[in-house]
């Protein structure tokens, strides 16, 4: 036996039929990591004495895996038998456990009675078991159109590669990004619609695995800036709001993440950090320009909308409401006029009727001051027709009229019944002349 092996290897240079056909396949074709294969043969012939496994390209002693003399069965392991691997009788190679390392090319080479020899060659390729890969990101909140995106899909095995967005395949705009080998994802000036869960897939024939998700957030806006009332934009027109009615605007931009507001009524700032503004009591005096300012704080860049409120013209009624409305002696009170016209040219106060002059308080003519028969020198008129009557006593108890003239000469008599209580307690109106 071991002359036969001795010339056997000395010979098996020398003596190679030129017309071999030996097959060689692996079984199963795609061997997985840990699998059993069988390097099959086919194409045998002859009465053959025995065989020699080489795992690599050429027939060198280092990549011997094997000798086997049919007659005995003897198998003598060569410089590259890892201890997996067995020569079966029909000439085929037992692989035990298969590794990645056990890639490669493969050679047969028989010998027969005529001390002849042919070859075979065969390919195999284990394919391991893949990890999951790992999703890195230069960083994971970028501004739109400013910052450039990296990511990198970070796998210890040589396998193929794919990436997946929001669960999907990734499109083609964005496949575009990717480097010649698919593991490097890059973006220059990012784009909103490029938000959202990245994710990187190794896969060889056997194997498949896939990257937890890694959550792109792109900052933009704010744009279309815009003041809605009721649902409906308003930006750039005029609400008008009845008299005395309450109105919220609101603030909406099209941003990520949510803008910080700011509204300013008039160019003067409110006190107001919301995306929605109150308005209670519709007066003359809330009636003006509202502006609302967006501003991102992460793409630093702001925006604005405005919209004119003004009172319905139809809805403008003129009421007065005395504050406090129970005064007691000795008590200042105000007769307070809401509504009042903003074309006002002259108002007149009385302590009556209007159709008696000689009950004249006071008016006040473009802005001038003057007192009238029934004056006492307590009373103050102000620039929006409201009245002061101050240190109250039991005589200033009863009707009040105030007498409105507008530049266009309408001209409107509003009356109110003044009571002024007692410290006591009990109320008085010169009107009804006792206490009530």
């Amino acid at each position: 036996m071991v002359l036969i092996r001795s010339r056997w290897l000395l010979l098996s240079a020398a003596f190679l039929s030129a017309g071999a056909e030996i097959i060689i396949t692996p079984e199963p074709a795609q061997p997985a990591e840990g699998d059993n294969v069988t390097l099959a043969v086919q194409g045998l012939s002859g009465e053959l004495l025995a065989y020699n496994w080489y795992a690599g390209p050429t027939l060198s002693l280092s990549y011997l895996v094997a000798s086997y003399i049919v007659s005995t069965g003897d198998e003598t392991p060569g410089p590259a038998h890892t201890g997996r691997e067995a020569v079966r009788p029909d000439g085929g190679l037992d692989i035990q456990g298969a590794l990645p390392g056990h890639s490669g090319t493969y050679i047969l080479q028989t010998l027969n009675r005529q001390f002849q020899t042919e070859v075979g060659y065969g390919h195999m390729q284990v394919y391991e078991i893949l990890a999951q890969p790992v999703v890195m990101a230069n960083r994971t909140a970028l501004v739109e159109r400013r910052d450039t995106l990296h990511l990198t899909c970070s796998s210890p095995s040589p396998a193929e590669v794919r990436w997946f967005f929001n669960g999907d395949t990734l499109p083609i705009a964005v496949r575009l990004g990717l480097s010649p080998d698919g593991r490097v994802l890059t973006r220059h000036g990012v784009r909103r619609e490029e938000a959202g869960a990245y994710q990187c897939e190794v896969w060889n024939p056997v194997s498949v695995s896939r990257s937890e998700p890694v959550n792109l957030t792109v900052y933009f806006g704010p744009e279309r800036v815009a003041i809605l009332q009721d649902s409906t934009a308003r930006t750039g027109c005029t609400i008008r709001v009845d008299f005395n009615t309450s109105l919220t605007l609101w603030c909406v931009s099209r941003s990520c993440p949510e803008p910080e507001y700011v509204w300013a009524f008039n160019g003067r700032a409110l006190r107001n950090d919301q995306d929605h503004l109150n308005i209670s009591g519709m007066t003359a005096a809330q009636e003006g320009t509202y502006t609302c300012i967006a501003k991102n704080p992460k793409t630093l860049l702001s925006g604005s909308a405005s919209v004119v409120v003004k009172l319905s013209a139809a809805a403008v009624v003129m009421t007065i409401v005395p504050v406090p409305t129970r005064p007691v002696e000795g008590q200042d009170v105000t007769l307070t006029v809401q509504g009042y016209p903003k074309d006002l040219l002259v108002y007149a106060w009385y302590r009556g009727p209007a159709s008696e002059p000689n009950r004249l308080l006071s008016q006040l003519p473009s802005g001038n001051w003057i007192a009238g028969p029934a004056h006492t020198g307590r009373e103050v008129g102000f620039p929006n027709c409201s009245l002061l009557v101050q240190k109250l006593n039991l005589t200033d108890a009863g009707r009040y009229t105030l007498k409105t003239v507008t530049l266009q000469g309408k001209t409107e008599t509003l009356e109110v019944e003044l009571q002024v209580a007692v410290l006591g307690g009990e109320c008085w109106s010169m009107t009804a002349g006792h206490p009530r």
